[in-house]
């Protein structure tokens, strides 16, 4: 378990599948952020990805590493980390990608933005605000990434550039203050959910600029049924709020979960 001086910072890495890239990826974050801790988050990967992750952790005291028995998607897996960080008293909460995509050396730019005028709540490393961009991915690809955050934009009149994006990090009282346990999204759409309640909650949110890397070992996670999922709830959450307003109530008690 934790030590004494406890940094304020940690950063959370989902796995499934990672062994080739999990070594470089707490690696790569480290470097960026030493004071940090890590949490490798591994459900029950069968490429033992969880075993190397006990020993970076074995070698390092700054890693730590949860078990989860099975694949229950992504939203599960950080709040199940979200819990756990919450129990070990992290000022900020952070949440990065295992398969090299997302660039470790943003991680200072994105811890700064805490200090700026804006005191924002959630810090996005975001793709698709001025200056950010995109590296490997086909036009498709790019075209669904795009599309999707223009659609949830308009649907639910979020300010922001890349509400898909699992770059960003939380103030932890932020998070402590919204509605976790009625989040049931699983997939990407997750990361859309919680923007909403931040944006819905009052709670500020920056973009800080990024250039993200298609993964070069394993497969991505993205999935037909993850996208319809994500566009599916975006639409029903969008017409909630539509109805809402239009009973002349405010947008803010969403009944979080709905699917």
């Amino acid at each position: 378990m934790p030590h004494h001086h406890l940094p304020a910072t940690l950063i959370i890495i989902p796995t499934y599948n990672e062994a080739g890239n999990i070594e470089a990826t707490v690696g790569s974050v480290l470097r960026a952020l030493p004071e940090a801790h890590i949490l490798v988050v591994d459900d029950g990967s069968p490429d033992f990805t969880g075993d190397i992750a006990d020993r970076i952790a074995g070698e390092d005291e700054r890693v730590f590493v949860l078990h989860r028995t099975e694949k229950k998607g992504l939203g599960a897996a950080y709040l199940a980390a979200f819990d756990w960080a919450h129990q070990h008293d992290y000022a900020i909460i952070g949440e990065f990608d295992a398969d090299g995509s997302h660039p470790a050396e943003a991680l200072p730019r994105m811890m700064a933005a805490f200090d700026s005028a804006a005191r924002p709540a959630l810090v996005i490393g975001s793709r698709w605000v001025r200056g950010g961009s995109v590296v490997g991915w086909p036009r498709s690809r790019e075209f669904l990434s795009r599309g999707g955050n223009v659609y949830s934009r308009l649907m639910l009149g979020l300010p922001v550039a890349d509400a898909t994006a699992g770059f960003r990090l939380y103030r932890a009282e932020a998070l402590r203050a919204i509605d976790l346990s009625s989040v049931d999204s699983r997939g990407y759409c997750f990361q859309v959910d919680l923007t909403l309640r931040f944006h819905d909650a009052g709670l500020p949110i920056v973009e800080i600029p990024i250039e993200f890397r298609e993964r070069e070992i394993g497969e991505s996670k993205m999935s037909r049924s993850i996208v319809v999922e994500a566009m599916l709830r975006v639409t029903v959450w969008g017409v909630q709020r539509f109805g809402r307003r239009l009973r002349g109530r405010p947008a803010t008690p969403r009944r979080a979960g709905a699917r």
